[in-house]
């Protein structure tokens, strides 16, 4: 029996004529994206016969298949068998997974919302620096824009509103923050989330073979440097990965 901290949750729900998504939860918790990740690495990996395509999102998993090979009915009835398997909330997340630690310069001229987001948490701006800086967070999902990645979750402090309104527009490689979460920016941008680093990581990349650089279920760490040492980066990024590292995470 699949154990859930809702009874209602697992949720299936029909998309459109030819998508089925199946949510975990709510609202974007730890236990409900690793349910969402863990799943959907489980659907790619059995290679269903008619299904076209799997996404995950904060706390839900999409299929989207052939519905003239494969029916709702069945692929219903092949879903809740799956569910059933173990507990997705404490579920093994997926292999392959990479661990990133970005070179990202914090406050000043270059992210200049970070200290209104420091008095938001309640902290100072040195105090918010140290938490940001240690924390390592998870690639919740990829969206909004090509290769763009939502990161998480932060510590319940940064659970801080957005702002009332947009900031008109911040460069590629830009690092913000609201509700306990980062984005980390693949192209220049509005956005109403605080502006508290910058880095030269470019997150979307279409000359690449893969032009995606990230995947869910990565983890990053935004460690600290000054801004000379990120203009030096930039002058030599060729790569797109401003610097960082990546290595191998091991289950």
């Amino acid at each position: 029996m699949t154990q859930v901290p809702d009874h209602k949750f697992p949720r299936m729900r029909t998309v459109g004529y030819d998508g089925l998504l199946v949510s975990f939860g709510d609202t974007m918790e730890e236990s409900s994206n690793r349910a969402a990740l863990a799943f959907r690495d489980l659907i790619d990996s059995e290679n269903w016969e008619g299904v076209l395509e799997t996404s995950a999102t904060l706390a839900s998993a999409y299929i989207r298949f052939d519905t003239k090979r494969l029916s709702h009915a069945d692929l219903d009835s092949r879903v809740r068998g799956a569910l059933g398997h173990q507990d997705w909330y404490s579920a093994p997340m997926p292999m392959g997974r990479r661990f990133w630690r970005v070179p990202t310069v914090y406050g000043g001229e270059l992210a200049p919302q970070l200290g209104d987001a420091a008095n938001a948490a309640g902290l100072s701006v040195e105090e918010a620096i140290r938490r940001l800086s240690e924390t390592r967070v998870r690639v919740l999902t990829i969206g909004f824009a090509p290769g763009q990645p939502y990161l998480g979750p932060l510590g319940p402090e940064f659970n801080i509103p957005r702002l009332q309104d947009l900031t008109p527009m911040v460069p590629e490689g830009a690092l913000v923050l609201a509700i306990s979460q980062f984005v980390l920016f693949s192209g220049p941008t509005p956005t109403g989330w605080r502006h508290v680093g910058q880095t030269a990581f470019r997150c979307f990349r279409p000359e690449a073979e893969h032009s995606f650089a990230l995947r869910p279920g990565d983890e990053m760490q935004f460690v600290p440097i000054s801004r000379d040492a990120l203009e030096d980066i930039r002058a030599n990024n060729a790569d797109g990965t401003g610097g960082a590292t990546c290595q191998e995470i091991k289950q």
